[in-house]
């Protein structure tokens, strides 16, 4: 029985890439600095976390489009990867977290400026960024 639950839990963490690399707990932690500028409200209108404006709704974030939050005003570099359908992952949002707009720059092959200006520079900690956010669904 150990081992089917052992087997079970592998195959649970596997298949779910979204929380699989950061830790939830932490990651709760460090969203206090993002609350300045993001709230988490879900499709019906619940408000999950409450904060800012300034920044897009980061409910759903491992299934959203980059720059694909409808009403939220982008810069043009995430307006060109909305229009291309790219989706979130795990590695793009830890990328984008590092330095927004070099992330624009390096996926678009142009020089690029986010709106964002915020940088998180430990990988862990955007990972654990990632963790949380999406255990809100």
């Amino acid at each position: 029985m150990k081992r089917l639950m052992a087997v079970a839990a592998l195959v649970l963490v596997s298949t779910n890439s979204v929380i699989a690399e950061g830790s939830i707990e932490d990651g709760e932690d460090a969203f206090r600095r993002c609350k300045s500028c993001h709230g988490i409200v879900d499709p019906a209108g619940e408000v999950i976390l409450k904060g800012g404006r300034s920044g897009p709704n980061l409910y759903g974030l491992a299934n959203n489009i980059e720059g694909g939050v409808e009403g939220f005003r982008y810069s043009n570099g995430l307006a060109v990867r909305a229009e291309r359908n790219v989706l979130w992952t795990e590695d793009s949002f830890v990328a984008w977290l590092a330095d927004p707009s070099a992330y624009l720059s390096d996926v678009l092959g142009s020089r690029e400026r986010s709106k964002m200006s915020f940088k998180v520079g430990d990988e862990q900690t955007a990972r654990d960024l990632w963790a949380y956010i999406n255990s809100l669904e």
